[in-house]
């Protein structure tokens, strides 16, 4: 960030007094800029023993196989979130469960949470971020031609506890930062 958002001044970049991070602060009206992470919410959706997933018709990583996932848009619930994606992705209707995974990844300031989904139907068709959907009998997902190792990781947590047991998880954590 250069420019306050408030009043259009020239930032700063320091720790606030009271604070421990360095943070965007404006001089001229005081404002504190806070950067904070971004939710990416999805679902395992399921279909007695296969797993929905969507080819990738944008980058990053075009043309491989992730979960429906996305995301968080400011006023919906993360149960919201996944559904929407799903709905918007693949063109299915879901009844979401309980959470599989959630997957820290500080390196891109995201944290990515991913729910248990049963599909009300095999009524599904991909959206304009998918170029095809594709339901996957669980032993031949495609583990090679998956995009992201969060949701590599959020499959096989639940390949083995499909029912229960939360994944919680860092990946890609940054460097320590030096005291020097």
């Amino acid at each position: 960030m250069n420019y306050c958002t408030v009043c259009g001044h020239p930032l700063q970049v320091l720790v606030p007094p009271g604070d421990n991070r360095p943070r965007h602060v404006c001089s001229h009206c005081g404002e504190i800029h806070y950067q904070n992470p971004k939710l990416v919410v999805g679902a395992i959706p399921r279909w007695k023993n296969q797993v929905l997933l969507c080819r990738r018709a944008i980058e990053p990583r075009l043309g491989w196989w992730t979960l429906p996932a996305g995301f968080m848009e400011n006023g919906e619930s993360t149960v919201e979130a996944a559904m929407r994606e799903t709905w918007e992705e693949a063109g299915a209707l879901v009844e979401i469960g309980t959470l599989q995974a959630l997957i820290d990844v500080p390196v891109i300031q995201q944290v990515h949470l991913f729910y248990r989904a049963n599909l009300l139907s095999l009524d599904v068709a991909p959206g304009e971020e998918s170029l095809e959907t594709r339901l996957f009998p669980l032993r031949h997902i495609p583990w090679d031609e998956l995009a992201f190792e969060t949701v590599r990781a959020a499959l096989a947590h639940h390949l083995r506890h499909p029912r229960h047991g939360v994944l919680v998880k860092t990946l890609g954590r940054r460097p320590a930062r030096s005291s020097a």
